[in-house]
Order: C-alpha cells, then structure tokens, then sequence
C-alpha cells in the first residue's frame, strides 16, 4: 500500500487530502512543521510527499529542497514531491525547487486524485504557470 506524507498545520488541507486520497489502497500519514519533513521521510519511507507551501517558518518549497539535497549525496532515493500552491504564479517555485508536480489551491478531491496517481505512477502533474515569460523577445 503506498503511503503518503502530507506536510501541512492547516486542518482543512489534512482533511482535503485525507478524505480524496486515504483508503484502503493508500495510507496518508502527517506532519505539521516544515521541519520535520525530512526526519519523517527517512523514518517512514513514503512513496509520495505532499507539501503545502505556507508551514509555519519552513515551508514547502525549503522542505522539497531539503529533500532533493539527500538525494543528490544518495542519503535518499528519488521521492515524488508535489506541492500546494497559493497562486498560479507560485509555479515557478516549486519547478525551481524541483518538486514532480503541483496544484493551484483551492482543492479539489478528483485533481489531487489524479495528480497523486501520476505521481505515485512515475510521471509528473502540473499546474498553472512552470517558466517565467521570455524577457526581451519581440512578438
């Protein structure tokens, strides 16, 4: 059974991805700090991170980073991160941050669904604006 470590201190975020997510084929474990995001990933070994970018004083694109830094010294295998949004605009971050995909808040059970499926299978899910426009090119 795939397990899922969600990364959130709002409540209702936990609820959202409990309730489209958490069954009988996938476990959705959680911290509340930013922080404790990567100690729990080694403890628990998820197959998925789900982060939300506001938590507390570290928030989700740090705590991708944090991920994608084990990973470059071989501390960790390759981790599927996907990262709530607050703007569309905040794609640009989490694509710097290297995270595998991303959705635009608000939520919604059949996009996180899906986006958490894609993730779980390898691919990637993304969301709203991942580049900054070309800057000085002629329409």
């Amino acid at each position: 059974m795939p397990r899922v470590l969600l990364a959130t201190d709002a409540d209702w975020i936990h609820e959202e991805i409990d309730a489209a997510l958490a069954g009988d084929d996938i476990e959705v474990l959680r911290v509340r700090q930013g922080v404790d995001v990567l100690p729990a990933v080694h403890q628990l070994d998820p197959d998925l991170v789900v982060l939300d970018l506001q938590i507390g004083n570290m928030g989700g694109m740090a705590a991708c980073m944090d991920i994608r830094l084990d990973e470059s010294v071989d501390l960790l295998p390759h981790i599927p991160v996907m990262i709530l949004l607050d703007r569309d605009v905040d794609a640009f971050l989490a694509n710097r941050a290297e995270a595998d995909g991303w959705i635009v808040k608000p939520l919604d059970s059949f996009r996180l669904r899906r986006a958490a499926t894609a993730l779980l299978a390898g691919e990637t899910y993304q969301e709203g604006m991942a580049t900054s426009p070309e800057v000085g090119t002629a329409s």
